[in-house]
């Protein structure tokens, strides 16, 4: 079973960012004092269990830790900032994103299978 990379500031960021290269990144925002961003991680803890993982890399930003980090991957992806949020890059691009109870293990293995 792979383990959750927690980002915990810019400089993790970027090295998560280089570290993909042309591997898949997801990165997770999460809230730790919402009963749906519990949820969602627990459905993102499903998939990092399963065989779906491939060789992604998968990072959490705990968003009362880390605004910047998240306020960042808002800027450098293009997309809202939301909470919970699942984010897909691909060679420094955000190619699928969702957020709230759109998390799903069945939607995070689809997303990986089709990028």
């Amino acid at each position: 079973m792979s383990k959750l990379l927690f980002l915990e500031d810019i400089t993790a960021l970027e090295h998560a960012l280089a570290t993909a290269g042309s591997k898949s990144l997801l990165i997770f925002k999460h809230s730790s004092t919402c009963p749906i961003s519990a949820r969602a991680h627990q459905e993102v803890d499903k998939f990092l269990a399963s065989e779906a993982l491939g060789e992604t890399l998968v990072c959490a930003v705990v968003v009362q830790n880390a605004r910047n980090v998240s306020d960042a991957v808002a800027v450098r992806t293009g997309v809202r900032h939301e909470t919970p949020q699942v984010l897909l890059i691909q060679e420094g691009q955000c190619v699928w994103n969702t957020s709230h109870r759109s998390i799903t293990l069945e939607a995070l293995r689809e997303a990986i299978a089709k990028n």
